[in-house]
């Protein structure tokens, strides 16, 4: 694979969504919200997270077996592309200030200067998608088989230029609170599972609550992510969770997603959350009242009460 511009691999049709190709394979972008509890308890889209969603003649190809099909050399390039196709597609979305999350993986990027180069492609992209760097989030995994060291210098090098970092699959082990300590990330994603398991039981619930107060007032937003009940959303309401995102809020959608239309933005910051909903950092991207961004004049959706 091989080509300078951003461009040079990547396939759009009759001003659609952007994709890309690797052999036989088709990938597309697909994106899942993650919504943002208002002090009010209406929820808003605060970010998009990119997957990939491959094809192989015209029929859904698994992604977990197409990576392991990728010839080792590729794995950058491929890599790349997907954050790419990702970035340009979000971009497509109507959406002043929504995050986009995309996985990174610097095992794949082992030298300074692989690494600059991947960060400079990803600045490109989202210059030419019109989303300033620090919309771009991006996901480091906490069970990265790297020690914390080197995933901290990664994230050093992608912070300075702007973007902004997340930990996924944190499960409060030793290693997890190290890798917290080291990188000082914008977002903790909770693992899913663990999360399901601890909210459970009172000690557990408890223990959540302890978990979220504490990167909240450290000025680092917590997510939980693979809600699949209507009673979690709720249990995550009294936790003090700010942002949630499972099949109970919205489903992946392939690009173009319809949640322009199912969520349409709010004029931000809405006027009873003023000072709460970005943390300790403050969110710079934020549209200020006033502006043009559209006001949801629909009510919000309810999402149920906690099952006894």
């Amino acid at each position: 694979m091989s080509g300078n511009s951003i461009y040079a691999n990547l396939v759009r049709v009759a001003n659609g969504p952007w994709s890309t190709a690797y052999g036989p394979f088709v990938l597309q972008s697909a994106f899942q919200p993650i919504f943002r509890q208002l002090p009010n308890g209406r929820l808003d889209i605060d970010s998009f997270e990119g997957f990939v969603r491959t094809e192989r003649n015209g029929d859904a190809y698994p992604p977990s077996q197409f990576f392991s099909l990728i010839e080792q050399g590729d794995l950058p390039a491929v890599d790349s592309l997907l954050r790419t196709i990702h970035i340009l597609n979000a971009g497509l979305m109507k959406r002043s200030r929504a995050r986009l999350f995309v996985s990174i993986n610097p095992a794949l990027y082992p030298s300074v200067a692989d690494l600059r180069h991947e960060i400079e492609h990803l600045r490109l992209s989202a210059h030419e998608a019109s989303m300033a760097p620090e919309r771009i989030v991006c996901e480091i995994a906490g069970n990265a088989a790297l020690d914390a060291g080197t995933l901290a210098d990664c994230a050093y090098r992608l912070r300075r230029t702007g973007l902004r970092i997340a930990i996924t699959n944190y499960g409060a082990d030793e290693n997890d609170v190290e890798l917290i300590k080291r990188i000082r990330p914008d977002y903790v994603k909770f693992d899913g599972h663990w999360v399901r398991d601890y909210m459970h039981n009172s000690a557990g619930f408890a223990l959540l609550k302890v978990f979220v107060r504490q990167f909240s007032e450290g000025g680092i937003q917590p997510i939980f992510d693979r809600l699949e009940d209507l009673w979690q959303v709720d249990l995550c309401a009294e936790i003090g969770v700010p942002l949630l995102q499972g099949y109970a809020l919205a489903r992946p959608e392939t690009a173009p997603t319809t949640f322009d239309l199912q969520f349409p933005e709010m004029l931000w910051p809405p006027a009873d959350a003023l000072g709460d909903v970005h943390g300790q950092r403050g969110d710079a991207t934020a549209a200020p009242i006033g502006t043009a961004a559209p006001i949801d004049r629909r009510p919000s959706r309810v999402f149920g009460k906690r099952q006894s």
